[in-house]
């Protein structure tokens, strides 16, 4: 949808407002419909769908806000501009609260319906295309865990390298933490099943990654606030991943939690100390340390004792002392070795 040729529906029980109003937004271009009152309103969205209203308030049979009510039922997602000739504000808070995206005030100000217009169908091309990206997002999920289903493990690691590959500055990072993750977990005390559920969730942290978008997950500056809280969505969408698959669904909590931190702070759980699996717990430390000694463009990699420093500050708060306690246990060439064999080179 474009300015040019998005379609108006004006809604007034007043022809000559009608008239008025038609004139103006054909002139800029708009494709105008008419209704005398809200019920006819209702049969004209039923025969062509439009991108704006144009309703007035004050209507015989079925009023402006009743209007507002029906469309916002209908789940159409159009913006809504109400018109009135009375100027007060409890009138425009109710119609706000009920939808409305702008509220204009008769007599009318022709430029600042115009105004009204531009912004309103400003709004509508945005939602359209957040839909767009929302309903790709999904299919990619619903798509994901299809394969997840059937994967083998070399698979799964294929999988996850592809996924990897999406943000150039965290290639080999999957496979990287989860060798390490395993490696500090044996050292925890972990075997077995419990070792296997480690493997896989730390290898699958990031699978919700899936579900942001391209232009957020590749952007190379700063994220804005609503950028950021869409990136922090991602355990979740890993969560719904990994419990759709029966094989994945006990590794689905570590995912889910391993962005919280030790003394309950993080996302996008507020749990706190054993509350957080152990395995998420555990991969907090690896997955801190790889990102540390990781090279960045907008920043030097720290080198193992720097790393290691930061990690000991961070016990009790980010991280399990216990978990620190292990991790600095082990030698700095088995790091060393861990990184440089997963195609990472060497720390630092």
């Amino acid at each position: 949808m474009s300015q040019q040729n998005a379609r108006i529906l004006v809604v007034d029980d007043e022809e000559s407002i009608r008239a008025l109003l038609k004139e103006l937004l054909s002139s800029l271009g708009y494709e105008v419909g008419l209704a005398a009152n809200g019920l006819e309103a209702l049969s004209v969205l039923d025969d062509h769908p439009v991108d704006l209203l144009l309703s007035d308030i004050r209507m015989p049979g079925m009023t402006g806000m009743e209007l507002l009510k029906m469309v916002a039922l209908r789940r159409d997602e159009i913006p809504v501009v109400l018109l009135t000739a009375c100027d007060e504000v409890p009138i425009a808070v109710e119609a706000m609260k009920s939808g409305a995206l702008d509220y204009l005030v008769k007599p009318i100000d022709l430029d600042a319906v115009t105004r009204a217009v531009r912004r309103a169908l400003n709004v509508q091309r945005r939602l359209v295309a957040e839909r767009l990206v929302a309903f790709e997002a999904q299919a990619r999920v619903g798509d994901l865990g299809n394969r997840l289903q059937r994967a083998s493990q070399e698979t799964l690691e294929l999988l996850v390298a592809v996924l990897d590959a999406r943000e150039s500055e965290t290639m080999h990072h999957s496979k990287r933490v989860c060798e390490t993750a395993v490696h500090l977990a044996r050292v925890v005390g972990l075997d077995g099943d419990e070792l296997e559920v480690l493997r896989r969730g730390a290898l699958l942290h990031d699978i919700g990654k899936v579900g942001v978008p391209d232009a957020i997950l590749q952007k190379p500056g700063e994220l804005t606030a609503q950028e950021r809280a869409e990136m922090n969505r991602h355990p979740q969408i890993g969560y719904r991943i990994l419990q759709s698959v029966e094989s994945l669904r006990p590794a689905a909590g570590m995912v889910l939690a391993h962005h919280a931190n030790f003394d309950g702070s993080g996302y996008p759980v507020a749990w706190s100390g054993n509350r957080i699996p152990l395995g998420a717990r555990i991969f907090a430390v690896v997955d801190s340390f790889d990102a540390m000694t990781s090279h960045r463009p907008y920043r030097r990699a720290l080198d193992y004792q720097e790393a290691r420093r930061e990690i000991a500050r961070c016990a009790g708060g980010q991280f399990d002392p216990q978990v620190v306690a292990a991790f600095e246990s082990v030698p700095p060439e088995t790091w060393e070795e861990i990184h440089a064999r997963i195609a990472g080179g060497s720390l630092g």
